[in-house]
């Protein structure tokens, strides 16, 4: 067992060690993800986002128009987003839960997924995602959904 000087204890640099530790507490640096989101009315608006952040947030952290009413609960179909064929057929299947609530969403495509269940991923780079020119929000809009 070796016992540090003082003088080595005050010019070690304890920074680099402490990222070189497999036990380190600094995280690593997410990759940066440019998108594009086209509004509507065919505005574009370029984007860049940590990777692992989700459609949803993204366009909330850059007043992006998606709604998101159930905040990114998966309990909603207001942050429906259109991808490319590629991208779109690049990520995992929606889940059970994502598809029932897409069956709920206005202009829902073969490419349509939930902007708060796609997270950004480095291969996402530049990608293109169409907005619809409407949204379903039964609070808002006062529809209720008939029983069956």
């Amino acid at each position: 067992m070796s016992i540090l000087s003082p003088t080595t204890f005050r010019t070690h640099n304890w920074a680099s060690a402490q990222r070189t530790s497999p036990f380190s507490v600094l995280a690593p640096t997410a990759k940066q993800v440019t998108v594009t989101f086209i509004e509507p009315d065919g505005a574009e608006i370029e984007v860049t986002g940590e990777e692992g952040t989700n459609l949803m947030e993204l366009a909330h952290e850059n007043d992006v128009d998606l709604e998101g009413a159930c905040e990114g609960a998966c309990a909603c179909s207001t942050c429906h987003v259109i991808l490319d064929d590629k991208v779109y057929d690049e990520l995992p299947e929606p889940s059970d839960e994502e598809n029932d609530m897409l069956d709920l969403a206005f202009g829902l495509t073969d490419t349509s997924r939930l902007g708060c269940q796609v997270e950004l991923a480095p291969e996402m780079e530049g990608m293109r995602i169409k907005l619809p020119s409407a949204t379903r929000n039964f609070y808002v809009d006062g529809a209720k959904p008939a029983h069956h």
